[in-house]
């Protein structure tokens, strides 16, 4: 059976994706911070699943995670998925902590490329897949997203460039638009999101790319639905 490795994969859309590649027949690695969580959502899936909790900027961590997948078999797909949103409410960037900032290029650049870096030799032998989740935050100016979205335009461009250095490996950053996640909701406290898609409703699309495997680029998640 074939390996992924998903990072945030205790709700949202990392727990959908889990879903949805378990369903399909894959082996799962799962990570995400709050281990309770993280070992119910992975209890409710089918097939093989290891809940890895601990947090992706540990670099012990993220050993851990390349050592359950390879006791799989090895990873033929890394989704990086975890983030960080933030301060909420979202602060303009003449307010926002320069401590924030370097948190949110920490767990939502640095950390991805490292375990990136860790996955690739294996993911190279094995003609494996990168997903790095996106948002239109990285190419749009929304007041209050400048500190998220300037570290989602730094994940974009490393994937861009990774898809030039890497001709083994599919690398594909995914926008998945709007969904109804506790981070969406941490972006807007207090706000009704319940209009908002589930993360559910793009899994088929991530499904369609392995499908018709397209070049390494970005893709828009709802336009492939």
């Amino acid at each position: 059976m074939p390996v992924a490795i998903i990072t945030g994969a205790s709700r949202g859309l990392g727990q959908a994706l889990a879903a949805g590649l378990a369903d399909n027949g894959w082996d799962l690695v799962l990570d995400a911070r709050t281990g309770p969580a993280l070992a119910a959502a992975a209890a409710a899936l089918p097939g093989t699943v290891r809940a890895v909790p601990g947090d992706i900027t540990d670099p012990a961590h993220r050993a851990e995670l390349i050592a359950a997948a390879d006791a799989l078999g090895g990873a033929n797909l890394l989704i990086n998925n975890a983030g960080t949103l933030g301060p909420s409410p979202l602060p303009q960037l003449a307010d926002l902590p320069l401590d924030a900032v370097r948190d949110l290029f920490e767990v939502n650049v640095v950390a991805l490329l490292a375990l990136t870096q860790l996955a690739l030799p294996g993911l190279r032998e094995r003609a494996g897949t990168i997903i790095n989740i996106t948002s239109d935050a990285a190419v749009e100016a929304y007041e209050g997203w400048g500190g998220y979205g300037a570290s989602k335009a730094a994940v974009e461009q490393l994937s861009n460039v990774l898809a030039a250095e890497e001709p083994d490996v599919r690398v594909w950053w995914t926008d998945p638009g709007d969904l109804r996640t506790q981070m969406h909701q941490d972006a807007f406290p207090g706000e009704d999101i319940s209009d908002r898609p589930l993360p559910a409703t793009v899994v088929p699309a991530v499904l369609k790319l392995f499908a018709e495997d397209p070049a390494s680029g970005r893709y828009r998640l709802t336009e492939l639905t």
